[in-house]
């Protein structure tokens, strides 16, 4: 009968506590391993970085191509890239040119 009082006892003592350490861990693991955690954090941000490169990039190339068609505006026309822009998409040549395949996609 002694033995099992104490025995409740120590087991009420311990539950407080163990609860506690039981808590911690949970926490500690969805800090660093869960959805929201540390790992996920320095995921996203890697993902981050590589995305606004590549918008970097992007941008550059919006920026030459809007310069190739402000050179198209009737305001400012540029003859020659008109004459490379027709002969490129109507693939056509004048009858005094020589022509150069090549092989390979056209640059």
């Amino acid at each position: 009968m002694i033995l099992s009082r104490r025995l409740r006892r120590g087991t009420q003592t311990l539950i407080g506590p163990v609860l506690g350490v039981a808590l911690t861990g949970y926490f500690a693991y969805n800090l660093v391993i869960g959805d929201r955690g540390l790992s996920a954090w320095w995921r996203l941000s890697q993902q981050l970085q590589t995305q606004e490169a590549s918008l970097v990039a992007l941008q550059e190339q919006r920026k030459a191509l809007d310069r190739k068609v402000s050179n198209l505006s009737p305001e400012h026309l540029d003859l020659d890239l008109l004459d490379e822009r027709v002969r490129a998409t109507l693939n056509l040549v004048a009858p005094n040119e020589v022509v150069i395949m090549r092989e390979g996609p056209p640059h």
